[in-house]
């Protein structure tokens, strides 16, 4: 089993736990211990407790009617952090690896635009032979295709977070979702492609003008017109009624509310891939079209500001990579210095979140967390001090993907791993 670090900070080691003995132990438990505090049966005629609070027993009352649009339970409440710019995904409040929809974290650079459906107009010019002007219902006259995608904001990590950071606020600037659209490349063979078109360039329809050059490479892989999300209609935040998905990119490659392509023989330049979105790197240089996102991975449970007991307790995280699957997600108990492989939840798909899940027996020794990702390309997820050893301390504030982890105070309590950026 995992070698969590004792109060010295050395590793304990500590013989390896199959199923067959959790499931032994959990029955051992409930045999032993847990049976004896059941509750003893009522009396004949005895009228049952109704639930703590004050409630009524809802096994003697009618429940509420049907209705239009459903609603979460009122004790089940999870929330973005709304900024002026961005609001992140309260990873640590959901499960399994689907972000629903209306917690999709948002970045903004002119707000939300109101566009009519009915209005809606997509243009498709430059080195084609057939420009067109796509209404929406044009758009879906096209072959549908639906596909599981993540996608996460390039500049999505916290430098210098304190303890009390939760994972919304390490890097809720991810999230994973269904997505229906046209393949990009469906209609650009529609239109005819010219030779010499290299790149194209994506504007979308909000006040800022949102525009990004994307080689043609990307259109002819895995590149989609999305109009549907989850299930439903794109949600105006993320880009209705028509956005692009570049899967696997950094986030604003994706341009919401689109409303011209434009083909070229090279990238147009513009303000976002010049003035922004462009990397200092030490040595007086910067990184520019650093598109992929590189693998990266996050413990969900346990995690700020959760309270743990001693005994056994399931460790759960989410691992993702712009280059294909996740191969490996793996934890450390020792501050890195070994690591143990977590069950990837299948299925694996790429370029989309991954769940974990590590089963683990805290024995209320002050003990850190830290899991690391591994994709199929063999890519690992680096340490911060890596990072900056390659990038320097002015790099930044995009593509930082560090390990991170959470400590296990003796009380219970769990913070963040603080870590300085020096």
């Amino acid at each position: 089993m995992a070698t969590p670090a004792g109060r010295d900070g050395g590793a304990r080691a500590r013989p390896a736990l199959t199923r067959r003995e959790l499931l032994a132990g959990a029955a051992g438990a409930l045999a032993g211990g847990v049976a004896a505090q059941l509750p003893v049966p009522p009396l004949a005629g005895a009228r049952p407790a109704g639930p703590p609070g004050g409630q009524p027993d809802p096994t003697k009352v009618q429940g509420a009617p049907t209705s239009a649009v459903g609603t979460r339970a009122p004790s089940e409440q999870p929330r973005r952090t709304p900024g002026s710019i961005s609001s992140e995904t309260p990873l640590q409040d959901l499960h399994g690896t689907i972000t629903p929809s209306d917690l999709h974290y948002e970045r903004h650079h002119a707000g939300v635009p109101r566009i009519d459906p009915a209005r809606y107009r997509l243009t498709i010019h430059g080195l084609v032979d057939r420009p067109t002007v796509f209404t929406l219902d044009d758009l879906k006259r096209f072959p549908s295709v639906s596909r599981v995608y993540f996608l996460e904001c390039s500049g999505n990590y916290p430098r210098n977070a304190p303890e009390a950071t939760s994972p919304q606020d390490v890097c809720g600037l991810t999230s994973n979702s269904e997505w229906t659209g046209v393949s990009l490349a469906t209609v650009f063979r529609e239109l005819g492609v010219r030779p010499g078109a290299a790149w194209f360039l994506a504007e979308g329809g909000d006040a800022a003008l949102m525009t990004r050059s994307i080689p043609m490479e990307k259109a002819w892989d895995d590149a989609l017109l999305v109009y549907g999300q989850n299930g439903e209609a794109l949600r105006p935040e993320q880009g209705y009624p028509v956005r692009l998905l570049c899967p696997g990119w950094e986030g604003n490659m994706s341009v919401k509310w689109l409303r011209r392509l434009e083909l070229a023989d090279g990238p147009f330049m513009t303000r976002e891939e010049t003035s922004k979105y462009t990397e200092a790197l030490k040595g007086g240089v910067a990184r520019q079209f650093s598109f992929v996102m590189d693998a990266r991975s996050i413990i969900t449970s346990p995690a700020y500001p959760h309270t743990v007991t001693p005994g056994w307790l399931e460790i759960r995280g989410l691992a993702w990579s712009g280059r294909g699957r996740i191969a490996r997600a793996e934890l450390s108990f020792d501050e890195g210095r070994t690591w143990r492989a977590a069950e990837l939840q299948a299925p694996v798909l790429p370029k989309a979140h991954t769940r974990f899940r590590y089963p683990w027996r805290w024995d209320g020794v002050e003990t850190t967390l830290l899991s690391r990702a591994v994709d199929e390309t063999g890519y690992v997820q680096p340490t911060q001090r890596e990072l900056i050893d390659v990038r320097g301390l002015g790099s930044g504030p995009y593509h930082l993907n560090p390990i991170t982890g959470w400590r296990l105070r003796p009380d219970g309590r769990v913070v963040y791993r603080r870590e300085a950026w020096a």
